[in-house]
């Protein structure tokens, strides 16, 4: 479905001429002649973007742009206010009352669309980090102020200290500033988290278009928002420069509110999109952790011992699985208490995962049962291996408050033989724990073989 976007003007002419040039854009396109009818249009259907003319009778833009900016239905809909190119003093009216970016009279289809798609792409992002992380548009506004309100770093890159320092001026007060005039140091500082880089095309001492190419071929900067500062009469560069991936353009000479207004967008986008990954990391990371012991669970060692089995059965790599279960658990959990229990578990898990290799896959596969993967490892090493640490967990007594107590660990190792299957190889590990427990326990048995240890 392509994106909605609302048009409110009072004159017709306006509103047919952005109405024609949205919808040969590929735009799903409605209008309102009226702040009044542009509102209830708002809160009856569904839109990714709105179009505002400031100046209309009645109701005027800044107006609706509060009310719609208040409203928990239609308050994350970004706005762009259509101003007079002289009036200054309603593109600060505009940004107090919540516009996201400005669009000026006469309008300039090339500026035009470039709001429209760099605003939309914020729209998406936006959907995208509240539907990940389960807030309503109701409820969302809270978290999201907290990541419009982060200071971001920002790179700005120009041939002249001058317009650096002129550029940088409107910033100064709410983001943390670099300003470069070396291309070539800009590219490193750029992998320095920053968070959105401002270059211009207009340089004389260097290639601005490089520069973006640049940045957008390395994989440790792709990603990094950019605002190129263009000349409006080289509308071949602009088109250059997004071809390349510039996110967004700002025209010389340049206006503080607008350059504000871009910045901001920019920076909720990259904000928005760091919170989403982090979110989409930690829902991953749910899928596939025991979120007691903090190692993996069953899914992540299915998933992480596959291989194994191929490389087995490719370039015949041996590999050994071992099941460590921890002795007399429940009577743990009824005379000491479950909270105790969870102590336990947590301390094995520790012991387990600091004193195996790297290369181990070492999970919880439920209870108090715990499953290690060892590549290249027959089982005469596992079972060397296995009963080290089976020492080292019941040689070191466990502290719960005041109190320390021992426990002990008993285990059953297999090693995989070529072409079977994982539940194979696990139940004579698993055959082999058994027959250490039916031992008398705080033993190490290996698959069809004498104990190691007692």
């Amino acid at each position: 479905m392509s994106a909605r976007i609302l048009i409110v003007d009072d004159l017709a002419p306006n509103l047919h001429l952005l109405e024609v040039k949205l919808a040969a854009q590929y735009y799903d396109v409605a209008t309102a002649m009226s702040g009044k009818q542009a509102l209830k249009l708002a809160e009856r259907e569904r839109f990714d973007l709105i179009l505002l003319d400031a100046m209309m009778p009645g109701l005027n833009g800044f107006e609706v742009c509060k009310r719609l900016k208040s409203n928990p239905e239609t308050w994350h809909i970004p706005v762009v206010m259509v101003t007079a190119l002289e009036e200054t003093r309603d593109r600060i009216r505009g940004l107090e009352a919540g516009a996201d970016d400005f669009i000026t009279k006469p309008i300039d289809d090339f500026n035009l669309l470039a709001r429209v798609k760099s605003l939309l792409r914020l729209k998406m992002v936006t959907d995208q980090l509240l539907s990940h992380t389960g807030y309503s548009m109701e409820n969302s506004r809270p978290m999201l102020e907290v990541l419009d309100n982060r200071t971001g770093r920002v790179l700005i890159v120009d041939d002249h200290k001058r317009k650096l320092e002129k550029t940088a001026a409107p910033l100064r007060d709410t983001h943390d500033l670099v300003l470069e005039t070396d291309p070539k140091s800009a590219v490193d500082l750029v992998k320095s988290k920053i968070d959105l880089v401002i270059v211009s095309l207009v340089s004389g001492k260097f290639d601005g278009l490089r520069f973006c190419a640049r940045l957008r071929s390395d994989a440790d900067t792709r990603d990094i928002p950019i605002l190129a500062i263009g000349d409006p009469e080289d509308e071949a560069t602009l088109v250059r420069a997004y071809d390349i991936g510039i996110n967004d353009t700002l025209m010389r000479p340049i206006e503080a509110q607008e350059l504000q207004a871009r910045v901001n967008t920019q920076l909720k986008r990259k904000f928005y999109a760091d919170s989403l990954k982090e979110n989409f990391s930690e829902s991953m990371e749910m899928v596939v952790t025991d979120p007691m012991t903090g190692l993996g669970n069953r899914r992540h060692f299915d998933r992480t011992v596959a291989p194994l089995f191929d490389q087995l059965n490719q370039e015949g790599q041996a590999f050994s699985l071992v099941i460590f279960d921890v002795d007399h658990f429940k009577r743990v959990n009824d005379i000491l208490g479950h909270d105790v229990g969870d102590v336990v578990l947590k301390e094995v898990a520790a012991r387990l995962a600091s004193n195996m290799r790297s290369i181990d896959v070492v999970s919880r596969y439920g209870g108090e049962e715990f499953l290690i993967a060892m590549p290249d490892t027959d089982q005469h090493a596992a079972v060397v291996a296995a009963d080290r640490i089976r020492a080292l967990i019941g040689g070191t007594p466990i502290t719960v408050g005041d109190q320390a107590f021992s426990i002990s660990v008993s285990a059953g190792v297999s090693e995989v033989r070529k072409d079977e299957k994982f539940r194979d190889v696990f139940k004579r590990a698993d055959d082999a724990l058994y027959t250490a427990k039916q031992e008398g326990r705080n033993q190490v048995y290996g698959a069809a073989q004498k104990t190691l240890a007692a």
